[in-house]
C-alpha cells in the first residue's frame, strides 16, 4: 500500500470520527463559536417567538430550551417536512437520492418548544405581535426572525417551476424532486451534447456557489460521457466577477477558463422561451439571445412576503431593494426594534446566507437575547463566517471559507488548504457535513 492510500485513509477517518461526534467541520463553521462555559439555565418567563423552522429556527429554538428555563419559546412555521438544502447539488449531481435530504421538522424541535404549524402572517414589532395565517396572535418579549427566503421565479419573464424537468430546464434550488429532476434533465444532455447555460442571479443569493459547483458538475459529467467535445458551457453572472472574495473569483476564472467554460460577466437572465429554448440576457451593452440544449436557471431571490409587507426590512442601502431584515451586521439585532434579531438567510448582513453561517450567526444572536433577559449584555460579534466547499468535479473540491473582509480561513490548516482541489474536502461535502448539520438543529454543534 502506498503513503497515498495511507494518508487518505487518515483523512477519512479523522472525518468520520468528527462528524460522528457532532463536532462542527469547515462546511457548517469549523471554528469555534463563541466558548462559554457549562451554567445553570437562566430562569425566565420571557416570552420569545421564532419565525420560521428551517436551519436558523431549530437551532435557535434548541439553543434558547437548553440555556433559558420557564421561557415560553414558540416556533411558527407551517412545514412538515425539513429539507438538507446543502445537499440539494448533490441530488442534481446525481450523487445522492431526493430523499437524502428529506427528514421531518417535528423530530428536532426541543422538548418544551411549542409549534404553531401555521405560517406567519404579518410581523407587528410595534405591538410585539406575530399573527398566522389563520389570524391567531402570537404575543413576544423577544423575537427572532429566520424565515429563509423567497425564489422569486417570476422575476424571470416566461419561467416557472412547473417547467423543471422540462425542455432542458433545471433548477435544483426548488426543492429535492426539482433536484432530481434537474439530474434527469443534466445526464440526458451528457450524453449528447450541446449548449448549456449556467449562471446567477443579481440579487443576493443562498449559496451563492452553487451555481458554479453545479457548471464545474456539468462540465465533469460531460467528459465522463465523451461528449465535452461535442458541448459548449456558458456561465452568467449579472456581477462584474464570478465569486465576491477576489481571490476565488480569480481561481474560479482561471478553472473555467482550463475547463473551456465561457464567461459572461455582467449578464442577468431577464427571460425565457420554453417552447423556443431561447433565453435572453440582459447586460449593459443590450439585450442578448441564447439558445440552450440544457439550462440551469437560478432565480432571483428576496425576503419573504410577510417580512416585506412589515416595518422591519432594510428602508435604504444595498439590502433594501430585496427587503432583507434590518439587522447590525456584528450583533444580528435589529436597528430599530431592539428585541427583534434576524438569523439565516433573511438576515440583510454582506455575507452569510448558508448554512456556515448560521452555525456562527445563532449562538452570536441567543447570546445577545439572553444578555437582555438577565440584564448582562453580551460581547460577542458575528465576523461575517461563511463556509462553501466547492465542488470542481466529481471526487475533489476546494474548502473557501471567508468572513466580511474576504479573509480566507482554515480551519483544518496542514490538513485541508484553500484554494486547492482535493479529495478530503469532497468527502467532507459528501459525508462528513449533514452529520454535524443535524447537530446543529439540536443545538450541539
Amino acid at each position: 500500500m502506498n503513503d497515498h492510500h495511507v494518508d487518505r485513509r487518515a483523512a477519512l477517518r479523522r472525518l468520520a470520527m468528527l462528524a460522528g461526534g457532532g463536532v462542527a467541520l469547515a462546511g457548517v463553521g469549523a471554528t469555534t463559536t463563541p466558548a462559554r462555559a457549562a451554567t445553570e439555565p437562566v430562569r425566565t418567563q420571557a416570552r420569545i417567538a421564532i419565525v420560521g423552522a428551517g436551519a436558523a429556527g431549530l437551532a435557535a429554538a434548541s439553543r434558547l430550551s437548553q440555556r433559558l428555563q420557564g421561557a415560553q419559546i414558540t416556533l411558527i412555521d407551517a412545514r412538515r417536512e425539513h429539507y438538507y438544502q446543502p445537499g440539494y447539488t448533490l441530488v442534481g449531481a446525481g450523487i445522492k437520492p431526493a430523499s437524502y435530504v428529506v427528514s421531518t421538522t417535528q423530530e428536532y424541535i426541543p422538548r418544551g418548544v411549542e409549534w404553531v404549524q401555521e405560517a406567519a402572517a404579518e410581523l407587528d414589532p410595534d405591538a410585539r405581535k406575530v399573527v398566522t395565517a389563520s389570524g391567531r396572535a402570537v404575543p413576544y418579549d423577544f423575537l427572532i426572525v429566520a424565515c429563509g427566503l423567497e425564489l422569486n421565479y417570476g422575476g424571470i419573464e416566461g419561467m416557472d417551476p412547473g417547467l423543471i424537468g422540462r425542455e432542458g430546464i433545471g433548477s435544483v434550488y426548488y426543492g429535492p424532486q426539482a433536484a432530481a429532476e434537474t439530474w434527469k434533465t443534466m445526464a440526458a444532455f451528457a450524453q449528447k451534447g450541446g449548449v448549456a447555460l449556467m449562471g446567477r442571479p443579481h440579487t443576493d443569493m443562498k449559496c451563492a456557489g452553487a451555481p458554479l459547483k453545479y457548471t464545474f458538475i456539468t462540465d465533469d459529467r460531460l467528459r465522463r460521457a465523451g461528449t465535452r467535445g461535442k458541448a459548449e458551457l456558458h456561465y452568467f453572472a449579472p456581477q462584474k466577477t464570478l465569486f465576491s472574495v477576489p481571490i476565488v473569483a480569480e481561481k474560479v476564472r482561471m478553472l473555467f477558463q482550463d475547463r473551456g467554460v465561457k464567461t459572461h460577466l455582467e449578464h442577468r437572465l431577464v427571460a425565457i422561451d420554453a417552447g423556443r429554448r431561447i433565453a435572453t440576457y440582459e447586460s449593459p451593452a443590450g439585450r442578448t439571445e441564447m439558445q440552450w440544449d440544457f439550462i440551469h436557471v437560478v432565480p432571483p431571490m428576496r425576503a419573504p412576503e410577510v417580512v416585506r409587507n412589515s416595518p422591519l426590512p432594510w428602508q435604504d442601502g444595498p439590502f433594501a431593494r430585496e427587503s432583507w431584515l434590518e439587522v447590525d451586521r456584528e450583533t444580528l439585532r435589529h436597528k430599530r426594534y431592539a428585541n427583534v434579531f434576524g438569523v439565516g438567510d433573511i438576515a440583510g448582513v454582506p455575507k452569510g446566507k448558508t448554512a456556515a453561517s448560521v452555525k456562527w450567526q445563532v449562538p452570536v444572536a441567543v447570546d445577545h437575547l439572553i444578555g437582555d433577559i438577565t440584564g448582562k449584555p453580551s460581547s460577542e460579534t458575528y465576523n461575517g463566517y461563511t463556509s462553501c466547499p466547492l465542488i470542481t468535479r466529481l471526487g475533489r473540491a476546494m474548502l473557501i471559507e471567508f468572513d466580511y473582509h474576504d479573509n480566507l480561513y482554515q480551519s483544518f490548516p496542514g490538513f485541508i488548504a484553500p484554494l486547492e482541489e482535493l479529495w478530503v474536502s469532497w468527502v467532507m461535502k459528501t459525508m462528513a457535513l449533514k452529520p454535524t448539520y443535524l447537530s446543529m438543529l439540536r443545538g450541539r454543534a
